[in-house]
């Protein structure tokens, strides 16, 4: 059975769908002002990758993932460039996609915006007032009272005596508590606004969360997840609004992946090791990022180097030689897991690994001896497991030739030229002139090229 570890109980638990047989999870999404960065490849694979796990379990999923297309960040972004607020995100939400769809991520089954969903959060708004939970404060925004709130602290862990040493009231805020988060901003000269019982204004951040969760999947469901980040204060805030709104339980398991690190130092844009992921997708084909990120736990930090992209990419490498010395046969399985025999040792394996806390480090781990069975007995059904099992994973789904192949116009020779070579270099050894085709394999080994002589000729591959 699938084990959770669940950062609301900080244990690992029997995943227990509300529903026999379906999920609905919901991942806070990108706030669209700017290019997606590593952080967040993080999360569109790791979030992914569960989606892609839970179906292999035979369950139906909801997939329900955000976009923030309104806050401070974007509208002091969209100032800035002199451009309409639309026109700013529009741009980089369409980016965003195009990184995913890179990485491999599929859709999300919802996207919603959180322009779209005002009237939802003004009503939630309205009924924290009505519980006693939230009120307007002296400059017009709504707040929230975190003292009201019993339970304000429970997932970060964090008591309120905790939060608030040394903070002092902000009179200018008008706070009644240090701790109080804004539910809605009053309105300020030249920025969008919309119309509610407290005046123009627009939502705070964490009131959207609520409001779409509540909206696509109910008051009650049975996923959250999003980055180490948000655990404090934007998830801790959307359980005190939810929970404070209806009741009771808002979420079953809470889902935080770990950080991205550079060189062991947490990555941050003043320390100038800030990545875009369209920056490191420049340098390396994005499967090997992909393979990369899933190599780590989840919830473990993800050291990013060049050297471990190097090393990753060695590492897929490998997988892909391993199903290219195997012809491929029309029967074998698709990455659906319905055509997988999990009573194989290998398939077990693999299933032991994900089932515990999502452990794709020990998945792959599976794969590796997999692939060394493969090159042992080049039998096509175990290649087709191999490629089946990577499928669950996102990855191995490409012809192993292409993978193999690609990258060689970067090193300056084209595929068309590095067959010129190749047919060079066998004249030569016709002619017997075993000097000039020992000096054709050299150039093309100091390009990266390797070349293998097979029975069926001579093929090439990137080092």
């Amino acid at each position: 059975m699938l084990k959770i570890h669940n950062t609301l109980t900080r244990a690992k638990e029997e995943f227990v769908p509300l529903e026999p047989g379906k999920v609905r999870m919901y991942v806070c999404g990108m706030t669209v002002y700017d290019y997606c960065h590593l952080g967040h490849a993080r999360v569109l694979v790791v979030f992914d990758m569960i989606r892609r796990w839970l179906r292999a379990e035979g369950l139906d999923v909801i997939y329900v993932r955000n976009i923030t297309d309104i806050d401070d960040k974007i509208i002091k972004r969209a100032a800035e460039n002199r451009e309409p607020i639309d026109a700013l995100t529009g741009r980089f939400i369409a980016a965003m996609d195009e990184d995913a769809a890179a990485l491999g991520v599929e859709k999300p089954d919802c996207e919603p915006r959180a322009t779209q969903y005002v009237p939802h959060m003004i009503a939630m708004i309205e009924a924290l007032i009505a519980k006693g939970l939230a009120y307007v404060a002296g400059n017009k925004d709504v707040c929230y009272s975190v003292h009201a709130f019993p339970g304000y602290g429970k997932l970060s862990g964090k008591s309120l005596d905790d939060l608030r040493a040394g903070e002092r009231v902000e009179v200018a805020e008008g706070k009644r508590d240090p701790l109080d988060f804004v539910l809605w901003k009053s309105a300020k000269p030249g920025e969008p606004a919309w119309d509610s019982p407290w005046g123009a204004g627009r939502p705070g951040w964490h009131i959207e969360c609520s409001a779409m969760g509540d909206d696509l999947l109910g008051a009650h469901f049975d996923i959250h997840g999003g980055g180490a980040d948000l655990q404090f204060p934007h998830h801790e805030n959307e359980i005190a609004q939810s929970e404070g709104v209806h009741g009771h339980q808002h979420v079953n398991y809470w889902i935080h992946n770990g950080f991205v690190r550079v060189d062991n130092e947490k990555m941050s844009k003043s320390l100038g090791n800030f990545f875009t992921i369209r920056e490191v997708l420049a340098k390396y084909d994005p499967e090997v990022v992909r393979f990369f990120i899933l190599r780590a736990h989840y919830r473990s930090p993800l050291n990013y180097s060049d050297q471990h992209l190097d090393d990753a990419k060695g590492a897929l490498t490998r997988l892909y030689t391993a199903l290219k010395n195997v012809p491929p046969r029309p029967s074998l399985p698709t990455p659906h897991s319905e055509a997988i025999d999990w009573h194989d040792p290998f398939a077990a394996a693999f299933k032991t690994a994900m089932e515990d806390d999502f452990a794709t480090p020990e998945a792959i781990a599976a794969l590796f001896d997999l692939a060394s069975e493969v090159n042992r007995t080049n039998d096509p059904e175990r290649a087709g497991l191999l490629k089946a099992l990577g499928g669950i994973l996102g990855l191995l789904q490409r012809d192993p030739t292409e993978f193999l192949q690609g990258g060689a116009q970067e090193s300056g020779y084209s595929p068309e030229r590095i067959e010129q070579l190749i047919a060079g270099r066998l004249a030569a050894k016709k002619a017997k002139n075993y000097a000039e085709a020992d000096r054709i394999r050299q150039e093309l080994a100091e390009a990266g090229i390797v070349l293998e002589d097979t029975p069926q000729g001579t093929v090439w591959r990137r080092a």
